[in-house]
């Protein structure tokens, strides 16, 4: 069946439709990772977006049990070549049937260079995936410029506490649309660490004494979040240390007075480098964010930049000033992507006083 892949900006794609036959409207963004499909798919952070994958052959190794959380978030999913046949002896099906499974349509056998191209070139924009050759471009094209992701968060944090016992550290996470492998990274250091939903108080976290407060990543503009931000900056005036990825990151600025803003087409894939202003030694990092910290506004006395993007020079990491809280937009627990940054949870650990 023939599908379509309609941008805000006129250009038409056509291809052949994978998954659900639905019909969506979505943010279209572009991920470089030449691995770790699965662990793209399953990403909370891409809630209210359509993926476009710019590695042409995507599901050669199937679906394997690598998801970062219970079920993918995309709105859709957009690939050059899509791999009927995968060859893998942990492979659990095919990304069709998981596509059809989880209701999430997709295009096939679109040029995803050129795409890529127009969202460089252009920025993100919005987007349509329909099989209806029926349909009429000019009444389209202001639904999708009207399209906003909203307040996705809500969508994707988890419903009520959970606790993965260690013997360690005890750390809360804020479920901002966290990763599996956040609280794995903690887990496996030992700590015990009872994840909690977005919007839990600072009053209930606090009242728990944990050693030390991870802020998760997550979806969509981080200005939607203004209920999970004042607690936030509850948090900060804390004495507990704090650790924040990505949206966690731009969440605890926006609390502490800096101001964020969206990027023309963002940081997504796993070979982004970055570089410790302290150290002077570049990273190979995993990352996934459209929005990114405007340093140029922030204040001295406050915050001050601790990486930033080689490629851009855009933030990538804060170290409060008087505080024990430093944040990353990068991802440390990668998956899909390079462990170079994996240090960043040791040096937590170190900040709540040691493994015990």
């Amino acid at each position: 069946m023939k599908a379509f892949l309609i941008l805000e900006d006129g250009n038409v794609f056509t291809g052949t439709s994978i998954g659900s036959t639905k019909e969506v409207i979505s943010e279209i963004v572009f991920n470089t990772s030449m691995t770790g499909y699965l662990e793209v798919l399953t990403d909370p952070s891409y809630a209210g977006q359509a993926v476009v994958m710019t590695y042409p052959l995507i599901g050669n190794y199937g679906i394997t049990p690598d998801m970062e959380s219970k079920r993918p978030w995309p709105d859709a999913y957009i690939v050059r070549e899509l791999s009927r046949m995968p060859s893998n002896f942990r492979s659990e099906g095919t990304i069709q049937d998981f596509l059809v499974k989880y209701d999430i349509p997709g295009v096939a056998g679109i040029d995803t260079r050129a795409l890529t191209k127009i969202l460089r070139e252009k920025g993100t924009m919005n987007g349509m995936i329909t099989t209806d050759e029926n349909y009429n471009i000019e009444e389209l094209i202001p639904r999708l410029k009207a399209y906003t992701t909203g307040n996705v968060v809500d969508k994707v944090t988890c419903s009520e506490k959970q606790v993965l016992k260690g013997n360690g550290r005890r750390v809360a996470l804020l479920d901002l649309g966290a990763k599996n492998n956040i609280a794995q990274s903690l887990n496996k250091r030992g700590c015990e660490v009872t994840i909690y939903p977005a919007h839990t108080t600072a009053e209930e976290i606090l009242a728990a004494e944990p050693d030390g407060i991870m802020l998760s990543n997550g979806p969509g503009d981080p200005k939607e979040c203004g209920a999970i931000i004042e607690e936030i900056r509850k948090l900060y005036h804390s004495d507990t240390p704090i650790f924040a990825i990505c949206l966690g990151h731009q969440l605890m600025a926006l609390a502490a007075g800096a101001d964020t803003h969206k990027m023309k087409y963002g940081h997504r894939g796993g070979n982004h480098p970055v570089k410790d202003l302290k150290t002077g030694r570049v990273y190979i990092s995993s990352q996934n964010h459209g929005y990114v910290v405007d340093t140029d506004n922030l204040d001295p006395a406050v915050a001050k930049p601790a990486f930033i993007n080689v490629n851009d020079g855009t933030n990538e990491g804060l170290e409060y000033v008087g505080k024990n809280i430093f944040t990353v937009q990068f991802h440390p627990e990668a998956c899909p992507g390079p462990q170079d940054s994996a240090y960043l949870f040791d040096r937590f650990i170190d900040m709540m006083g040691g493994t015990k």
